[in-house]
């Protein structure tokens, strides 16, 4: 039947799909979104506390993770951050700065969802919901869908936007990687991203307590808040270092990232020596940490006990504090799913299969990854433009 003829079918109606639909029915051509959630951009919805950080003003390809750190830079450079700021600007968002660059809406993330939706209608783009794809068949020209339903669809091109595997709770499958695998797409392996590193009760004492810290592992290092939880570690200096974290790594943690312990310890020595040195520690750090960090390192006495060395000593266990994880929360709080399908078989500034003539792969199910801050939303609407914008100028 015609009306199960589209040029366009695009599987999730998350940031990526619903940009890339906006952009591939340009042409006048027929685009389907299908979902199987009850509602379009549910993480967009849940995203930034409610208020979607939906860029950063710095996004640029050293944000991004990839087993090919040049794949991104097509799109991103083709479809920029400040191209997004300014259809937010156009459709009248009000949004601020954070720290570091990120971009939040002033009212809610369901102004953005609301963007997207508007775009896609002005050039027709159906969405369905509730409708889940049980099957992706190629056929002699195009592919056909069978839906959960029972119907059958037929595709000129078919826009993978499935995510990845994080939040299960809201409805987040592998089906893109099986995709990806039906027609002979390699997976890259794929692990919880941006996601807390528990450590069993160790830190229950400290849960709530939040400090500055510079987290390091494998070579990187992120100036971020760090926030102590009854199961391990979390806040954004952990949410970012856990991208570069592999189960037996051990994490470094500094927790004066713009001082120097030792000089305060010295100055207050010379100032108050008859003080205790757990409650001089207190002055410094937060009263639970100053706390947990005197048992930890079996501090008593006045400071004036403390000789330069001691407190050398103790300086270096506060900027170079060693842990190693039992693991983390994995992907039912993960933000991203790190990894995915191979960059080897997709076109970069098209984001199509270059095996599978009109079979795209965009946003998270790509093996790339964007630092915590709103990068990984830039790439979503930076590759779901290409993939949109390939379809409708073929």
């Amino acid at each position: 039947m015609a009306q199960d003829r589209f040029e366009t079918v695009i599987l999730g109606a998350g940031a990526a799909g619903l940009m890339c639909a906006a952009y591939a029915g340009a042409n006048g051509g027929r685009v389907l979104v299908i979902d199987h959630a009850k509602a379009a951009g549910e993480k967009i919805r849940i995203s930034g506390g409610g208020r979607c950080n939906f860029t950063n003003m710095y996004a640029a390809p050293a944000n991004f993770l990839s087993a090919n750190p040049h794949f991104a830079k097509s799109a991103l450079a083709r479809y920029t951050q400040w191209d997004f700021v300014d259809l937010v600007a156009r459709h009248g968002i009000a949004y601020h700065e954070k720290t570091l660059g990120q971009l939040f809406c002033d009212d809610t993330a369901k102004d953005i969802i609301r963007m997207l939706l508007d775009e896609m209608a002005k050039v027709g783009a159906e969405l369905r919901l509730h409708t889940s794809v049980t099957e992706v068949a190629k056929a002699d020209t195009g592919f056909t869908l069978t839906l959960s339903n029972g119907q059958t669809v037929k595709a000129q091109n078919v826009v993978v936007a499935t995510g990845g595997k994080s939040i299960p709770k809201m409805g987040a499958t592998g089906f893109g990687y099986q995709i990806a695998e039906q027609f002979d797409h390699a997976i890259t392996e794929t692990r919880p991203a941006l996601v807390p590193l528990t450590f069993g009760d160790t830190f229950k004492p400290l849960a709530g307590v939040a400090t500055p810290t510079r987290a390091s592992c494998n070579g990187t290092a992120f100036d971020e808040a760090l926030l102590f939880t009854h199961r391990g570690l979390s806040g954004p200096a952990i949410l970012q270092i856990s991208s570069f974290w592999r189960e037996g790594d051990a994490i470094l943690l500094n927790l004066f990232p713009d001082s120097d312990p030792y000089e305060t310890l010295r100055q207050r020595r010379a100032e108050a020596g008859r003080k205790s040195i757990a409650t001089v520690l207190a002055e410094m750090l937060p009263n639970r940490l100053a706390s947990f960090t005197s048992d930890r390192l079996a501090l008593t006495g006045n400071l004036a006990d403390y000789s330069d060395a001691k407190l050398q000593d103790i300086a270096r266990e506060l900027t170079a504090w060693q842990l190693t994880p039992a693991g983390s929360e994995g992907y039912r709080t993960a933000e991203v799913t790190l990894g995915g399908v191979d960059t080897a078989g997709l076109n970069s500034k098209t984001m199509e299969s270059k095996s599978v003539p009109g079979l795209y792969f965009i946003g998270e199910v790509v093996d790339v990854t964007g630092w915590l801050g709103g990068y990984n939303f830039q790439w979503a609407w930076s590759s779901g433009v290409a993939a949109g914008t390939a379809i409708a100028s073929a």
